[in-house]
């Protein structure tokens, strides 16, 4: 070996850094497995120490358990001595050879065996041993493997040690300082007493606990409710503490405290008003404390409040407190001395108690200071529409309220625009208002109803009014609370029955859209309800353009009328309704009435009538079948009604009298008579479906002609085993067998109705009239629209198949549910409306 080639000693010289880490890493990881049990057992020891674990002790119970942790640390100190085993150097350098590749360091230390004297093969040698001194001085200390987890399965190390950090944070190691006094008259240490002390302020308001052992100031400012704890160490009554912050009288916790044994040596009090607290002895310090007020809470309300057209108010409000609000409520009073008394406001009210609704609260975020909206819709409460009396409350977490100044508002509530609506409503508050105004209600309530024909649309309106009257007057003289509440619900159905109808007529309904508008418009609705019922007379005109436009005109008859019908097209109808909602919105009210008075005139110019030329067979057939099946409906509702008053006798004709119109048949009080009418009405339309059967115009073998004689034999059946049922006195299959049989008879006129359609377009029977110049040009429907591509005016459908008829049965579905939801009706009468509903 040459000069040339590295040395051993030179290269392991340049590793004596990365050679001492490595050896410091192997001594770590020997003493951590060999010292692991005993360090955690040290840690626990401390731990519990620092909280004061051996206060809670009986001396004896202290010296039993600190011999066996004495004993436990002693074996753990052999266990580590006996497992420990000092690491050498030639370790170190082995394991930093062992992370180099090709163990480099071991490789300077060889010794050329085999060409030694050959120049060339002593050059590749010394190349080798070069390209390994460069290898060995790229060598980095190797990190120690301080994994114990073979060693300590259950991670009892991990235990100790977070157990020790918390008693860093939350304990303290003066506490160590009791266990010389463990034994009674011990001597007391040498450093003499000690303390330790915290204030604890209340956890609403999110402020941390002062430790007083690390505090200088001498005054301190704490919340309301705060809770001081003192600790005092050494003998007893070495120290002593004395407060003027609880309120309670001087020593009486420290006479308390002394008879409690080891308790005599913590103190504990809240912080109720400004005092000073004082620990008197050996070390001791006191402190001035300051009472950081608890502001009271504060509400009140920041905007008008705003009524949707159906009657829910929201009323914006705001909230603070210095720590955040808990809870709120708002309570409604009525304002008695503002309530215009007469009529049936003018008896002295019933008593009843404020209204009280609970104020929302945000569900995240800061509560100190926020903003909402107190959502909720009264209409149906005695005092909407009267003067009442709005405060809002707010509380916080120690118990103070904040009250907003009374604010006067009529309580909102739900308008009505129809007359017969409004009277009932106004009468089911009178019950409210008082019971004693019964019998007034009832006399009323009779007088409005006296004469049904002229004033009630919907018979079912009528129907259950008179029931209500009925129900009244027995109950007037003794009526009591919960009867009051249940009439009152029942006149609130009857009157939104009346407001909103259940009208299936376009016309009817574009009729009811204009009179409510009208009455909104002349008793000062708010621009909610105005915009609602705005869009309800669009809606309702929209229908009745295409109902218009699915029935064909009959041109002779259109000149007849003054030579030539009045034309409104789509647009010009349009542009009608955006001025009369631009009139609105300006507030000129007065020039908004004569242009909606304009407009249903214009409206009610226009004629509805049927095709040229007289009605063709297809169409008489088609119109025998819906009177057909509008017998069968009224036949149904007459067993329905039947159905009723086998389990509500004593109702029975109560929605008859005081009418003036004929009276029905009333099968009910008939008895089997009465069933023997019902079925005889229902073997005659069974017939008279049969003779339309076979007066039905030949429609060819197409899929719809045979589905129309297949439904309609079905109507037939289903009639036929109605009748049975009639004759039997099972009103409830009777009505099964009925519905199924309507279902039938609106199947056959579908199947009907596209049957004729066909044969319209194969033999150009629609083409008759579109040619005729001379009676002014071509065709038009009454909203000036061309006729469609076959003869029909505005679309090629079926009448039958519109938006009406589902609309009907839609309706009809609803009341069967809502009735089915009634569960004060009998039990047959709920299985049944159940089976509808199952079937339909």
């Amino acid at each position: 070996m040459t000069d040339s080639t590295p040395r051993p000693d030179d290269t392991l010289a340049e590793l004596r850094w990365p050679l001492r880490l490595t050896w410091a890493g192997l001594l770590a990881e020997r003493l951590s497995r060999a010292f692991w049990p005993l360090a955690s057992l040290v840690l626990l020891v401390a731990a519990a120490l620092a909280f004061g674990a051996h206060d809670l002790l009986s001396p004896a119970a202290a010296f039993a358990i600190c011999g066996a942790l004495l004993a436990a640390l002693l074996g753990a100190l052999v266990y580590g001595l006996r497992s420990f085993r000092r690491p050498g150097r030639a370790e170190a350098l082995d394991r930093l050879d062992r992370s180099l590749p090709g163990r480099p360091i071991a490789a300077l230390s060889d010794s050329q065996a085999i060409g030694a004297g050959d120049p060339a093969s002593e050059a590749v040698w010394r190349a080798h041993v070069t390209r390994m001194a460069a290898r060995a001085r790229a060598a980095r200390a190797v990190a120690p493997d301080l994994r114990l987890s073979s060693r300590d399965p259950y991670g009892l190390r991990h235990v100790a040690l977070i157990a020790f950090t918390v008693a860093l944070i939350f304990g303290s190691f003066l506490r160590v300082a009791s266990v010389a006094d463990l034994g009674k008259g011990g001597p007391a240490l040498a450093s003499g007493p000690s303390w330790e002390g915290w204030i604890e302020p209340p956890a609403y308001t999110a402020k941390p606990a002062i430790y007083l052992n690390d505090i200088s100031d001498t005054r301190l400012a704490v919340p309301q409710g705060s809770r001081v704890t003192l600790r005092l160490y050494g003998a007893v009554g070495a120290l002593d503490v004395t407060e003027t912050v609880s309120g309670r009288e001087p020593g009486a916790e420290g006479a308390a405290a002394a008879s409690a044994g080891t308790d005599a040596m913590a103190r504990s009090f809240e912080v109720i008003r400004d005092g000073r607290v004082e620990i008197d002895g050996s070390g001791g310090r006191s402190w001035q404390i300051v009472l950081s007020p608890d502001i009271r809470p504060e509400v009140r309300l920041t905007g008008e409040i705003d009524v949707t057209a159906d009657g829910e108010m929201r009323q914006p409000f705001s909230a603070s407190d210095d720590y955040g609000v808990t809870a709120g409520e708002a309570t409604i009073t009525l304002d008695l001395a503002a309530v215009e008394r007469r009529y049936g406001l003018a008896a002295e009210p019933d008593p009843r108690a404020p209204l009280v609704l609970d104020l929302p609260m945000p569900i995240s975020g800061d509560r100190r200071q926020f903003t909402e909206t107190l959502v909720e819709n009264l209409s149906q409460h005695p005092w909407a529409g009267l003067p009442v009396q709005l405060e809002l409350a707010v509380e916080d977490a120690l118990g103070q309220r904040g009250v907003s100044a009374p604010a006067g508002m009529v309580l909102p509530g739900r308008r009505f625009f129809d007359p017969l609506a409004r009277a009932v409503v106004e009468q089911r508050q009178a019950l409210l208002w008082a019971r004693s105004n019964a019998r007034e209600v009832a006399q009323i309530l009779r007088a409005i109803s006296y004469r049904p024909d002229e004033i009630f649309r919907d018979e079912s309106a009528y129907l259950q009014l008179r029931v209500a009257i009925r129900r009244l007057e027995r109950a007037a003289p003794g009526l009591t609370a919960e009867t009051q509440a249940e009439l009152a619900g029942a006149l609130w159905d009857i009157a939104v029955l009346i407001e909103d109808g259940d009208l299936s007529d376009a016309a009817e309904r574009l009729r009811r859209a204009q009179e409510r508008l009208s009455e909104a418009m002349r008793n000062g609705a708010s621009d909610a309800e105005i915009a609602q019922l705005m869009d309800e007379l669009r809606e309702a005109t929209r229908d009745y353009m295409r109902q218009l436009a699915e029935q064909q005109q009959d041109e002779d008859r259109q000149q007849a009328q003054n030579g030539e019908m009045q034309e409104l097209t789509g647009d010009q109808l349009q542009q009608m309704l955006d001025r009369l909602q631009q009139l609105m919105e300006e507030g000129r009210m007065a020039e908004a009435q004569q242009l909606l008075q304009m407009l249903q005139q214009m409206m009610e110019n226009m004629q509805v009538t049927q095709g040229p030329g007289g009605d063709s067979p297809g169409q008489q057939a088609m119109e025998g079948l819906a009177e057909t099946l509008r017998d069968q409906q009224g036949l149904s509702d007459d067993a329905f009604r039947d159905l009723q008053e086998q389990f509500n006798p004593g109702q029975q004709g109560e929605g008859r009298e005081g009418e003036g119109e004929q009276d029905r048949a009333d099968p009910g009080q008939g008895g089997e008579g009465g069933q023997q009418s019902l079925a005889e009405r229902q073997e005659a339309l069974r017939r008279e479906l049969e003779r339309q059967q076979q007066t039905l115009p030949g429609l060819g073998a197409s899929p719809e002609s045979e589905g129309t004689r297949e439904a309609l034999d079905r109507a037939g059946r289903a009639m036929d085993e109605a009748e049975r049922s009639l004759r039997d006195n099972d009103l409830a299959g009777a009505l099964d067998d009925q519905a199924r049989a309507m279902e039938a008879l609106r199947e056959g006129m579908r199947n009907l109705g596209e049957a004729l359609a066909q044969n319209r377009q194969q033999r150009g029977e629609d083409g008759q009239g579109r040619g005729r110049a001379d009676a002014g040009g071509e065709r038009r429907d009454p909203l000036g629209r061309a006729p469609g591509s076959t003869g029909q005016v505005g679309t090629e459908d079926s009448m039958l198949q519109g938006e009406d008829v589902y609309r009907r049965a839609r309706d009809l579905l609803d009341e069967i549910r809502r009735r089915s939801g009634e569960q004060n009706r009998p039990d047959l009468e709920l299985d049944y409306l159940r089976r509808l509903l199952e079937r339909f």
